[in-house]
């Protein structure tokens, strides 16, 4: 009798198991994906506002898909609605904590950094100076190459163009990790790239270049990564497409009017 029951038993596993199985494969599928008409609402750059402080949030001088093909508008969006946005409200914050702040530009709270430790002055007064010169450094219907004056001493130092373009697209591509490419004037006026880690910049202390930017590209990934992935180079031969040659020819002026 207990051989006939175990029989039984035996037959009716068999049975089971394969709609047990059928039942498990229909609850895989019947999980809910994303809906692939699910639209991302893209702001515009004026609604973006930054808490109250010593240092205004840059105005963005065009609409997030001005620089398209370029940068993607989703990419200009997060780039300077979140993570600008963030450096501003950060560095307000620590300058009205620090008294020894106040009143200063953010060119000589940038050149009064300690480069001995990783501090929160130095990431968020980098990133809200880095940010705001890299956005007004672009512009839509821009690119080619740079007129009078500019030109000449690119040729001067570079020896051509081209040789400019090569040296700073070398110099970006090749930053580890997150950092800048930059053009600079030196103090005795001559232009040099450089690159630089995270948010640090050449008029912080200790740079292996240090001068005046006139020219920046941010190599974060957050910058490209969405619209490049890992074809930062191709990002990096986009950007001279939007560079804004009147604006670096006017920080050249600048520069070296200093001097």
């Amino acid at each position: 009798m207990k051989q006939f029951f175990s029989l039984i038993l035996c037959v009716s596993f068999i049975f089971l198991m394969p709609s047990c199985k059928r039942k498990k494969l229909q609850e895989v599928v019947e999980v809910p994906l994303p809906s692939a008409e699910e639209k991302i609402t893209i702001g515009k750059p004026d609604d973006v506002t930054a808490d109250e402080g010593q240092f205004p949030l840059g105005k963005l001088p065009y609409e997030y898909n001005a620089l398209m093909p370029s940068i993607d508008i989703l990419t200009m969006e997060v780039h300077y609605s979140k993570h600008y946005l963030t450096y501003t409200n950060n560095l307000n914050k620590l300058v009205a904590a620090d008294p020894t702040l106040t009143d200063l530009s953010i060119e000589d709270i940038l050149k009064k950094v300690d480069m001995n430790t990783s501090n929160d002055l130095r990431n968020n007064a980098g990133g809200y100076y880095n940010h705001t010169l890299f956005w007004e450094g672009m512009s839509p219907k821009s690119g080619g190459q740079p007129k009078d004056t500019l030109a000449t001493i690119i040729d001067r130092d570079f020896g051509s163009f081209d040789t400019f373009k090569n040296q700073f697209t070398d110099v970006a591509e090749k930053q580890f990790g997150s950092g800048w490419a930059w053009l600079v004037v030196d103090k005795n006026g001559k232009l040099s790239v450089t690159s630089t880690p995270n948010q640090d910049n050449p008029l912080m202390p200790k740079q292996t270049v240090s001068g005046t930017p006139i020219l920046n590209l941010d190599v974060w990934e957050h910058a490209y990564y969405l619209d490049y992935r890992y074809k930062r180079r191709k990002y990096i031969e986009n950007f001279f497409k939007v560079i804004n040659w009147k604006k670096v020819s006017e920080r050249y002026e600048e520069a070296t009017a200093k001097k």
